[in-house]
């Protein structure tokens, strides 16, 4: 079937299969899902975020004074609006309940519904392009989707495990606990996936984790605080500790959770060779970070506060070295630079599939970005992108379907070093 598009540079009109209309409307589809989603998850987790954070630095800011109420834990004085506030917290339960309860629970819920959802759509439905990588481990579409599943429940039971044994009644036990656990999965994740598929999947378990412990822990240990109160009983302390263990968790684990979901934009993140560490790094210098701001909420001041932001400093310096470091510019330096006809060779047989006025690969309509590699103007035009994509990060082409080799990508990134020379 065949459809008149318009006439062609000679005058003539130009037939294109119909198939390309629907195909068109796939991708358009797909992309729209994708951008509600992101838009959706984007929203809900800065309203998660927000009021997490809020909640720990009221927390830590909550002071004890003279002529305070019975039962209550700390006040906190606030200015904000154009008025004034003043929050009591009381670690039970105030001797009489208000009408109203406000609770903060569904921000956590759809910000992973929706986060789901988006590696549902992106990794999952694309599980070709995004998910795995046949040079790491030659998965088929539905062993990696079930791998990727059981690994976010696996990680909740371990984490729960963990919280619940004798090491959970350890902070510093505990901490060094859940380090080991991520660090295991990003190292087991980066052997079966690609390097986005690795990375986003640590996110995504930690972030599992974060919301469980608002829904398995959290708020059904607030419910029953509640349900004891109108009961006329004294409810356990335990459980607001309980609740309180999981939600400074999810308060540290939250600046490494960001960054890894968006790492997918950072191919010198994900594309590492040995990425799992900077999962690593990823964890310190977020948790470090957090813990300038909760020890200065606290009102800790002077050397208590005085080496985490520089800790954190020298912990990105070493990030940026150990990730933008090439191996193969040393091991290539000898070798005779090749030719301009031969990148541009290299470029059309692995890269043009996408990246031409005309995509052969039926998940394109146009190509990614209006980048094009047609001719070696357009080559040399975006030879920092090929460098930085598909030579250092490897991150192109996606899920590398055409097969570009190590010795193709070091051959490129020799040329385009020198200078591109004819």
């Amino acid at each position: 079937m065949m459809r008149i598009t318009g006439k062609g540079a000679a005058g003539r009109y130009e037939r294109r299969p119909a198939r390309r209309r629907f195909q068109r409307v796939d991708i358009l589809f797909q992309d729209w899902i994708n951008l509600i989603l992101r838009w959706a998850h984007l929203i809900t987790g800065i309203a998660w975020i927000g009021s997490s954070f809020y909640f720990v630095w009221l927390d830590l800011s909550l002071r004890k004074r003279p002529g305070m109420d019975e039962g209550v834990y700390g006040e906190a004085w606030m200015v904000h609006g154009g008025g004034f506030y003043h929050v009591n917290k009381w670690m039970v339960a105030p001797k009489s309940m208000p009408p109203e309860l406000h609770w903060f629970k569904y921000e956590a819920y759809f910000t992973w519904l929706t986060g789901f959802a988006l590696l549902v759509t992106m990794y999952y439905w694309s599980a070709e392009s995004y998910l795995i990588d046949p040079n790491v481990m030659p998965l088929g579409k539905w062993d990696a989707i079930l791998i990727g599943l059981a690994s976010l429940f696996a990680g909740w039971v371990i984490y729960d495990l963990m919280c619940k044994s004798p090491i959970g009644q350890s902070t510093g036990k505990l901490a060094i606990g859940v380090f080991i656990l991520a660090m295991v999965a990003a190292y087991g994740f980066t052997h079966v996936f690609s390097g986005r598929g690795a990375f986003i999947h640590v996110g995504a378990m930690l972030g599992t984790i974060m919301a469980a412990n608002v829904f398995r822990i959290i708020i059904p240990n607030q419910k029953k605080v509640v349900a004891s109160l109108m009961a006329g009983e004294k409810p356990d302390p335990a459980l607001g500790l309980q609740a309180k263990q999981r939600s400074t968790h999810n308060n540290y684990l939250t600046l490494p959770v960001l960054l890894m979901m968006i790492s997918n934009h950072y191919s010198m993140l994900f594309s590492h060779d040995q990425s799992w560490l900077i999962v690593g790094l990823i964890l310190i210098i977020g948790g470090l970070v957090r813990h300038f701001f909760n020890t200065r909420n606290a009102g800790g001041s002077g050397k208590a506060i005085a080496w985490q932001l520089p800790s954190a400093a020298v912990g990105m310096a070493i990030l940026a070295m150990f990730a933008s470091y090439d191996p193969d510019a040393a091991k290539l330096a000898d070798q005779e630079i090749i030719t301009a006809d031969h990148a541009l060779a290299i470029v059309q047989t692995r890269c043009t599939a996408c990246h031409s006025a005309s995509p052969t690969d039926e998940g394109f309509d146009e190509a990614p970005m209006g980048v094009m590699f047609d001719d070696i103007a357009q080559v040399k035009a975006n030879a920092q992108r090929v460098l930085a994509q598909a030579v250092i990060g490897r991150a192109m082409p996606l899920g590398n379907m055409t097969e570009m080799t190590d010795e193709e990508r070091g051959q490129l990134g020799q040329w385009i070093r020198a200078g591109m020379p004819e």
